[in-house]
């Protein structure tokens, strides 16, 4: 978020600092962590340390503020209420069916509000789990832009001229919202 607020591509900045530094090969890239074991970890370690844990708080914080940025950002360059939004990915993370605790679901609820329509795909996610899901050529076909909120390998190579946001740098085409 910060290298997003001065209009810094955060991928281009963690290759700089990871390339040929081998103790950085693990520093984490930008995107949506979410999980049950973010919020359960966290809490296991704040109660084992007598609450002192802020890190971990804030760290879920700002985790969980994700959602309402990446709309915030994205109302500085379009007028959302005219436009439908597709979400790419609604499992918490690539390859998985797991929607608990996903902040692609948070995502859709702030978008209600803001968006004129708001519409989810996800090629693991049943229709058991959530009916509300499309097709991925539907939502990509219906949608003004389009938000990569889990990084499904099918979403690698989307093929579209309309806007995408890319939290994860997917497509390799940078983080900046």
């Amino acid at each position: 978020m910060m290298a997003n607020e001065r209009g810094l591509d955060f991928e281009r900045i963690r290759r700089g600092l990871t390339q040929d530094y081998p103790r950085a090969q693990d520093m984490p890239g930008a995107g949506f962590a979410a999980g049950p074991c973010l919020f359960k970890d966290t809490m296991q370690l704040a109660a084992f340390s007598d609450n002192t844990f802020q890190l971990g708080h804030a760290a879920m914080l700002v985790n969980e503020g994700l959602p309402l940025y990446l709309v915030t950002q994205l109302e500085k360059r379009f007028d959302l209420s005219s436009m439908t939004v597709g979400i790419l990915g609604m499992a918490f993370k690539a390859g998985s069916d797991d929607i608990r605790s996903s902040l692609s679901y948070k995502l859709r609820r702030v978008l209600k509000f803001k968006a004129r329509a708001v519409l989810g795909t996800d090629p693991y996610v049943p229709d058991e789990v959530d009916d509300t899901l499309l097709p991925l050529e539907d939502v990509i076909e219906k949608s003004d832009l389009l938000i990569i909120a889990t990084p499904h390998r099918e979403y690698a190579s989307l093929a579209t001229t309309k806007p995408v946001a890319d939290v994860w740098n997917l497509t390799g085409n940078g983080v900046v919202v």
